[in-house]
């Protein structure tokens, strides 16, 4: 499918805003659906927010308000710009691509990156 390739954590605090990018290599990018998920220490991987070829975007509702995710073609990237952060958001954010979105759950996007950490403190 394609490879991904996830940048740009590190530690910010509260209140603080920081963009990770995900860089893409593979055939027929721009047609696939790019999600963003992240995993805390002892938590379960959980959905953050997605977006289609088409446009469509959907997020989950601890994040809607002050996380944007968007997407360059022309440089196989995406981009998750995050604001007003909380230490709640502190987590390891994974990249993910599936051709076709049918659902927000980590076994139906089958490329993955390696995986960025995010650390909002105080």
């Amino acid at each position: 499918q394609v490879q991904l390739v996830e940048s740009g954590g590190g530690l910010v605090q509260a209140g603080g805003s920081l963009r990770l990018s995900c860089a893409a290599s593979g055939r027929s990018f721009s047609t696939y659906t790019v999600g963003w998920f992240r995993q805390a220490p002892g938590k379960e991987r959980e959905f953050v927010l997605a977006l289609s070829w088409s446009g469509g975007s959907t997020y989950a509702d601890s994040v809607k308000g002050r996380f944007t995710i968007s997407r360059d073609n022309a440089k196989n990237t995406v981009y998750l710009q995050m604001n007003s952060l909380k230490p709640e958001d502190t987590a390891v954010y994974y990249c993910a691509a599936t051709r076709i979105l049918r659902s927000t759950l980590s076994a139906d996007f089958g490329s993955w990156g390696q995986g960025t950490q995010v650390t909002v403190s105080s």
